[in-house]
């Protein structure tokens, strides 16, 4: 069964490392969550059928938000960002956490249109994998 968007929420550690407490950043309006594994070309003359191998693979997330500059969650993303320091994240569905990871903010951007909303740009590259949660 297909899931609502609504129901897909990122969590931000507002916390330390050793304490972590886990934050929505607000007013999440669309997040997308990418995996790629890049290919190693192991064709040879002999065949014209391509051949490949599975070379390194990465994940990162977007996420568009209204911007909420009192939010604790997104000010620990600008953090983060500004410091050049991995911050851990969660990815939520259904009110339920099952994956986290280390990420790293690559890029933020706040754009206060004339007579609209203010929203929030955020992208992670994930350093490593994401680790299943137990429950």
């Amino acid at each position: 069964m297909a899931l609502n968007g609504t129901d897909i929420l990122v969590l931000v550690n507002t916390g330390t490392t050793l304490i972590p407490v886990y934050e929505v950043v607000g007013c999440q309006r669309d997040v997308t969550f990418e995996e790629t594994t890049d290919e190693i070309d192991v064709s040879c003359k002999n065949s014209r059928a391509k051949r490949v191998l599975a070379g390194r693979y990465s994940s990162s997330i977007s996420l568009d938000a209204l911007y909420i500059p009192t939010d604790a969650a997104y000010q620990a993303l600008k953090d983060a960002m500004r410091s050049g320091t991995l911050i851990k994240v969660v990815r939520q569905e259904l009110g339920v956490a099952f994956e986290e990871a280390t990420a790293l903010v690559t890029s933020l951007s706040e754009a206060g249109p004339d007579q609209n909303e203010a929203t929030a740009a955020i992208a992670m590259t994930i350093d490593g994998e994401w680790l299943e949660l137990t429950s």
